[in-house]
């Protein structure tokens, strides 16, 4: 327990000392304020001025209520949400390689375990909190507008619907970390990220009837966005989608077990 301790204190310093922490808040604080901003030029339309692409994008919200916001929000954290952790999770392992400082941290009086469940923590926690702040920055952006619809149903349904998506979207993370370790690098994780998110969508528009099966497309069918008549998680769904990501990290720990990071 204090190798892991140890070990997650200074994956903690390293991520508060790094850019990067900063700037995916700055990132996704700046989405949750343009989505607000969205509904207020869809509510007032007379404040897009001449801007085509703005009025174009705020005509396509019909109702610019709470419910629709609510639904907005839920589709950022199942694309956006989704690249969120797999670019953290890059950041925390591939760094050691690009940096070179995989020797140093190899030579801390820690287990190679405690390394990677430190790392793993901080990802998980990293990622929670970036869509925390999207959804809370969300509500904020939505009372400032004054937005019709508030009800305290509403936002509990829609609550916990956004907290099981985000949480089942991060679990997922464990995969992007396998192939970033492997790899040794940036290039190929991020790539399969996008691919990951193009092909969940692809699965959700030309092959519905394998959604519970595939496990990025569960938290979408878990928050109700894909709409009434797509198909519901079964049990066999979280299985799978479960399978994945334990699958991710043992990977991972077999990888930092005994491959050579020299």
């Amino acid at each position: 327990m204090k190798g892991f301790i140890t070990a997650f204190y200074v994956e903690m310093i390293k991520a508060l000392k790094s850019k990067m922490l900063w700037g995916t808040f700055i990132f996704f604080g700046f989405i949750a304020v343009m989505l607000g901003f969205l509904m207020l030029a869809a509510k007032h339309p007379e404040i897009t001025g001449k801007s085509e692409v703005l009025s174009m994008k705020a005509s396509m919200i019909s109702n610019p209520n709470w419910a629709t916001f609510f639904w907005l929000l839920l589709q950022m954290v199942l694309t956006v949400g989704s690249i969120g952790p797999a670019i953290v999770t890059i950041w925390v392992f591939g760094r050691e390689y690009s940096d070179r400082t995989i020797k140093d941290l190899l030579a801390l009086p820690v287990s190679r375990m405690n390394i990677v469940l430190a790392k793993f923590s901080i990802v998980f926690i990293w990622s929670l909190f970036l869509l925390f702040l999207l959804y809370g920055l969300g509500i904020v952006s939505g009372l400032i507008i004054h937005l019709d619809g508030w009800t305290r149903d509403l936002f509990i349904q829609k609550s916990q619907a956004y907290l099981l998506s985000a949480i089942l979207t991060i679990v997922l993370f464990p995969v992007i970390t396998l192939i970033t370790c492997i790899s040794r690098g940036y290039l190929l994780p991020v790539g399969l990220s996008v691919l990951i998110l193009i092909s969940t969508q692809f699965v959700f528009l030309g092959m519905p009837g394998i959604t519970p099966y595939f496990p990025w497309a569960v938290p979408g069918l878990c928050s109700g966005v894909a709409g009434p008549f797509s198909p519901k998680p079964e049990v066999i769904s979280y299985i799978i989608l479960g399978i994945t990501s334990i699958s991710g990290v043992v990977g991972t720990a077999i990888w930092w077990q005994h491959a050579d990071q020299h």
